[in-house]
């Protein structure tokens, strides 16, 4: 079955080490840590994000185009046990998604190339997923793995996440091979801290948030961008 998120707000910053061991300790004790965190309320993240032939979806975000969707099959800690194909949308400066578990085998079939069985399914997700690798050549392009610490409050559905270690996988699509290279995806180890909520944030966790984070500014922060910096496109 899959799941669709309503139109949310997103806000990313990066922020430096400081910043994050005072507004994780002031969390730990304000919101409710994430149910799907280890004993230090972290779980790893690999997805690996498709695009067209012609880098629709690379070329959208950098030039600013404001409605647009990025394409990726997501596993946690390096399992296949469960296996998410997803369609992240922005939609002016509000965000969606659509999310539907799959089979390994689809999985490993889609990142071949092959979407052949798509066009008879009954989700929505998957049938878009067909018509872009028909048309317009969708195709895995990068692995992009990180470490996600998270902190969640009922109150509009606050969400919010500490990103580190941000590695890309070059030009490797092996994204159940926990071995495979990568290398960071930034110089200096940045972390980015994303905030996301319904309609609006609670007015004491915004307090909390510009309480104990003074130097970091909204950004649009893409790690799919970031951990497609190192190919030539010239």
């Amino acid at each position: 079955m899959a799941i669709s998120v309503p139109l949310r707000h997103e806000l990313k910053f990066f922020i430096n080490p400081m910043e994050y061991e005072i507004l994780s300790r002031a969390l730990k004790h304000t919101l409710w840590k994430d149910p799907n965190g280890d004993e230090n309320n972290e779980y790893h993240i690999r997805s690996l994000y498709f695009d067209t032939r012609f880098n629709d979806a690379l070329i959208d975000k950098l030039d600013g185009v404001k409605n647009r969707d990025k394409y990726r099959i997501r596993i946690y800690n390096f399992s296949d046990k469960v296996i998410r194909m997803e369609c992240k949308t922005k939609v002016g400066q509000l965000i969606s998604k659509r999310s539907i578990g799959i089979p390994k085998l689809l999985a490993e079939q889609l990142i071949a190339g092959d979407p052949t069985g798509l066009e008879r399914t009954r989700s929505g997700l998957l049938r878009d997923v067909y018509r872009e690798m028909a048309i317009n050549g969708l195709k895995p392009v990068v692995i992009v793995d990180y470490v996600r610490e998270a902190y969640i409050h009922p109150a509009e559905e606050v969400r919010i996440t500490f990103d580190k270690q941000l590695h890309t996988g070059l030009n490797s699509h092996d994204i159940f091979n926990p071995y495979v290279p990568t290398i960071p995806a930034f110089d200096h180890n940045e972390m980015i801290l994303e905030v996301k909520f319904n309609r609006f944030l609670p007015p004491y966790i915004r307090d909390l948030l510009c309480t104990h984070v003074h130097s970091a500014q909204n950004s649009a922060i893409s790690k799919y961008v970031w951990c497609r910096r190192y190919e030539n496109f010239e």
